[in-house]
């Protein structure tokens, strides 16, 4: 029986509710944070329920978002944003005048260091440089996050604060980014779990009930600390990183764990591994090299790979391994393949046709993003040209008998799943721009099965992790689905947003 927290309604009915693409009106019941009965509207339920009429709204599973860096959201939310600069100079000069305005852009918890998140360099004319930015920046500190966060384009002042060795380019790239990027998160807990519990309260009203937070840190303590200052917005499966195996195998973890007692909000996530870069810093490692020259990077050998996920195996670990290119994922499916282990690829963005019938044969999920085939149709035609067909391919993944997670990757892209699974529909934006291979298209009921774990629909005997929408998410407009009105969220059966019900 799942756990629920301690504040959750013991007997509530949200009255009058309905199931996607059906007319007929049911009583959802919830029992000590369970869907007890799902029955024609109007039957009676237990004594004392507390009854909340929905009023003909339909009534679905709670949303997750499979994969997110909450810390690093939390703290894009706060930073200055990059995301309209269409080239190195134009980044700079949005630095310049912010650095001009009154109070600056100065990230006041990290000294005098000016942090700026979400630039493309992939399809930029012109290139970084660390000439460029010093000329912007007044000598003040700087350090700029790529969108994906696999790149930071420092100063000269932020190289030489946090010591670390940059060329011409003033760029770090995969380890040395992250590294530091860790380093510009060190804030004192109380701003980042106040900027943590607003984000979490916003993504809790478009619908969200979970997460799995691959923030790159120790993460477990981080959170139990948030849970037991009061955080209750969504449950959170925790992700351990290989640094980390060997203290959580030592502490008696495992993937699924319950941390939290009776709160029912926290558990042990899988093992994240990192094996190439991305398509924007061009580390992806790819078949084929991308038109600059190089194939990217391995970052994690399959040998290295094998081991680590034999180690998962040994210890209850569920593995997720981060493969964007088409030579990572052909390397984590030959390591899945030999280390007789199911678990997860995070991002899948580079499939060869090949490989696609593999990930259903050896029961693996395709943990992807369908945003980022909007933010990087440009750049995957730019640096795979001739074979999109097969980027982003939820459909052919799917078809091959993966299970499919959707997630946003945040800060890479927005904590919004009703964006995700438009992108996933729709194959566009609301911006009259062409879909970009609408073969590759989810529909409106695949992509909210894969944003509920796979229920798509109220089961008996599932947690009461459900959402209230004032729309029904099989009838309306595109533009309406990729905004849906959302008018309570649960967890547990406890309302974590209220809205319109």
């Amino acid at each position: 029986m799942p756990k629920t927290p301690a504040d959750a309604v013991n007997h509530l009915v949200l009255a009058a509710a309905r199931v996607p693409g059906e007319t007929a009106l049911y009583d959802v019941h919830v029992v000590d944070g369970v869907v007890s009965r799902v029955a024609p509207a109007g039957m009676p339920g237990l004594p004392g329920s507390q009854v909340v009429n929905v009023d003909g709204r339909c009534v679905i599973p709670g949303l997750w978002d499979e994969h997110v860096h909450m810390t690093q959201w939390a703290l894009a939310a706060n930073r200055l944003d990059l995301s309209g600069a269409a080239s190195a100079r134009a980044a700079a000069d949005v630095v310049r005048s912010a650095l001009s305005g009154p109070g600056s852009a100065v990230e006041g918890g990290n000294g005098l260091t000016v942090v700026g998140v979400g630039f493309r360099d992939a399809v930029w004319a012109d290139v970084p440089s660390l000439e460029l930015l010093d000329g912007a920046t007044r000598g003040l500190p700087t350090a700029l996050l790529s969108h994906d966060l696999h790149c930071v384009w420092l100063n000269s002042a932020a190289a030489s604060r946090y010591g670390v060795p940059v060329d011409s380019s003033g760029l770090l790239r995969e380890e040395p980014a992250f590294e530091l990027t860790r380093e510009l998160g060190k804030l004192p807990d109380a701003v980042v779990d106040a900027w943590v519990r607003e984000a979490a309260q916003a993504a809790a009203a478009r619908g969200i009930v979970g997460i799995v937070d691959f923030e790159m840190t120790w993460n477990r303590d981080v959170w139990l600390r948030r849970v037991a200052g009061g955080f209750d917005s969504f449950r959170v499966d925790a992700g351990v990183y290989p640094q980390d195996l060997a203290r959580a195998i030592a502490e008696g973890l495992r993937t699924g764990q319950e941390l939290d007692g009776r709160a029912g909000l926290l558990r042990v996530g899988p093992l994240k591994i990192l094996i190439d870069g991305s398509l924007n810093t061009r580390t992806a490692f790819c078949v084929d090299p991308y038109p600059h020259g190089g194939r990217g990077l391995l970052t994690v050998s399959e040998a290295e790979l094998l081991d680590w996920l034999v180690r998962a195996r040994e210890c209850g670990f569920v593995p997720a391994v981060h493969a964007i290119g088409d030579g990572a994922n052909e390397v984590a499916l030959n390591a899945f393949a030999a280390a007789g282990i199911a678990g997860r690829i995070e991002h899948a963005q580079f499939v060869r046709g090949q490989d696609f019938a593999r990930f259903g044969e050896l029961g693996l999920t395709a943990s992807v993003q369908p945003a980022h085939a909007l933010d990087d149709r440009d750049a995957a035609e730019s640096n795979w040209a001739g074979r999109t067909e097969r980027a982003f391919p939820l459909r052919s993944l799917l078809a091959a008998g993966a299970t499919l997670a959707l997630g946003s990757d945040a800060p890479v892209s927005p904590l919004e799943p009703w964006t995700a699974m438009s992108a996933a529909t729709t194959r566009a934006r609301q911006d009259g721009r062409e879909p970009w291979h609408p073969e590759q298209a989810l529909t409106r009921q695949e992509a909210m099965v894969a944003s509920t774990r796979g229920r798509g629909r109220i089961r008996v005997g599932d947690p009461a992790d459900l959402v209230v929408l004032d729309g029904d998410p099989l009838a309306v407009a595109d533009a309406v689905f990729a905004a849906m009105p959302v008018a309570a969220t649960l967890v547990a059966g406890r309302f974590t947003f209220r809205g319109g019900v």
